[in-house]
């Protein structure tokens, strides 16, 4: 997973244009408008997880690199994983159904935590 270090310029409304490296998993700022500097995210690409043709829940590498926060669950300075999840009420066929999907999902999401493995041995935040 290791590139060339990359670096992206920014601007934000506190700091001004803010130059900082872009780890090479990050998918790029496209849409990027002008906010915190503490807000800038670093955001891999999603891996979703659809069933019966809606969107349940995404999955994807995440890093606030200025967020004055220690830990990933708040959305630290340290890269995690971050998974939305959108609720629905199924009957029970439609559950096992869904736990089928799951399973390969969570196959996925072990990849992910493999990726970020790798990305933090390599020091690429």
């Amino acid at each position: 997973m290791q590139d060339p270090i990359r670096s992206i310029t920014l601007p934000t409304l506190d700091f001004g244009d803010v130059t900082l490296p872009e780890p090479s998993w990050c998918v790029g700022h496209a849409g990027h408008r002008p906010g915190y500097r503490a807000d800038i995210l670093h955001r891999g690409p999603d891996i979703t997880l659809a069933f019966r043709g809606r969107h349940i829940t995404d999955a994807s590498l995440v890093q606030s690199p200025f967020s004055t926060l220690s830990t990933p669950e708040l959305g630290g300075s340290t890269p995690g994983v971050s998974i939305s999840v959108i609720a629905r009420t199924l009957d029970a066929r439609a559950v096992y159904e869904l736990a089928a999907r799951l399973d390969g999902y969570a196959d996925r999401l072990r990849t992910l935590a493999d990726n970020l493995l790798v990305i933090a041995a390599e020091g690429d935040l």
